[in-house]
């Protein structure tokens, strides 16, 4: 006899600690993707986050006339690269937020799917039905 899975209880362990959802439905196999999606975003989060606090803080030194940086980049460049590395940052933080609500909802959704049986008596039945006023098609899907 399967046992039935709460949806709300997968949707809370794995809200509370991001995979316990997929191994409480028996989905073992989707952990490690789950923790290299939310690895995979905290890595873009630091790169881009330490790439925008060098073009930040080398545009506001040269602003205040201090040119003892090295690098080869105009002013504009400069203020161009530092929006680039924030706007990525952003992205990536949106990513993890992502990657994490996509856990919850994957666990939630396992548990509600956790009892359906795929059967091999899959058929699709189709009898017409006629009467005085018109003709009918009845269907009939076995799954």
């Amino acid at each position: 006899m399967i046992q039935n899975k709460s949806p709300k209880k997968a949707a809370l362990y794995s809200a509370i600690l991001p995979g316990t959802g997929q191994i409480y439905t028996n989905k073992y196999w989707k952990v490690p993707v789950i923790y290299s999606g939310i690895l995979a975003s905290v890595y873009f989060i630091s790169e881009n986050h330490k790439n925008y606090i060098l073009y930040k803080s080398t545009a506001i030194n040269r602003i205040n006339s201090d040119n003892s940086d090295n690098l080869q980049y105009s002013d504009s460049e400069l203020i161009t690269l530092k929006n680039f590395y924030r706007r990525n940052r952003d992205v990536s933080y949106l990513s993890l937020v992502g990657v994490y609500l996509l856990n919850i909802m994957d666990a939630y959704i396992n548990a509600h799917l956790y009892k359906y049986d795929i059967s091999d008596n899959i058929s699709l039945d189709i009898d017409p039905i006629f009467n005085k006023q018109a003709m009918q098609l009845s269907f009939t899907l076995n799954l």
